[in-house]
């Protein structure tokens, strides 16, 4: 009995040896496929990005292998603008057209991120933008109602950041 029951124990753990090898083999195999669909998205995202008139560029990460592409956006500066005399009525007004204005270029894909300083300083925020060149970017943020009425005055870098990277 004790022979059958460690013949049983012996053959058991042999087969489990073989399906766990196995899948360790068909890990190995799926990691690779997964690096070349990465690769494949990366090649097709540059190209899409190049033939929409984006600037880029990319490298390999030293400590993860991984490729990243950087691309360019636009960042605008909102700084106080010389006519800051409204009313607190056409102030309120004008901050939630600028809110709206801001909502719709998110919306659109044009801008990725957008925020108040938290100091009275007189660069008020900041949009980045996510458009092709300087040119469309200061004609979105020059549509803003309270650059228009003069309340607000755009200052326009460009900026580079790897694509696909977000805030922490």
């Amino acid at each position: 009995m004790v022979k059958i029951f460690g013949c049983s124990c012996f053959l058991m753990l042999f087969l489990m040896s073989c399906k766990l090898e196995g899948t360790v083999d068909h890990t190995l195999n799926k990691k690779e496929t997964q690096a070349e669909a990465v690769e494949q998205n990366v090649a097709e995202l540059k190209d899409s990005l190049t033939k929409a008139g984006y600037q880029i560029f990319d490298y390999v990460d030293e400590k993860t292998k991984d490729t990243v592409l950087m691309q360019q956006y636009f960042i605008a500066f909102l700084k106080s603008g010389p006519n800051r005399t409204q009313s607190k009525t056409e102030a309120d007004s004008l901050q939630m057209l600028h809110l709206a204005h801001l909502g719709k270029m998110y919306e659109m894909g044009y801008a990725d991120i957008s925020g108040p300083f938290g100091d009275d300083g007189e660069i008020r925020g900041i949009t980045i933008y996510n458009v092709p060149n300087l040119e469309m970017a200061d004609s979105l943020a020059n549509a803003d109602p309270m650059v228009k009425a003069g309340r607000l005055k755009i200052e326009i870098h460009p900026w580079w950041a790897a694509k696909g990277f977000g805030l922490r």
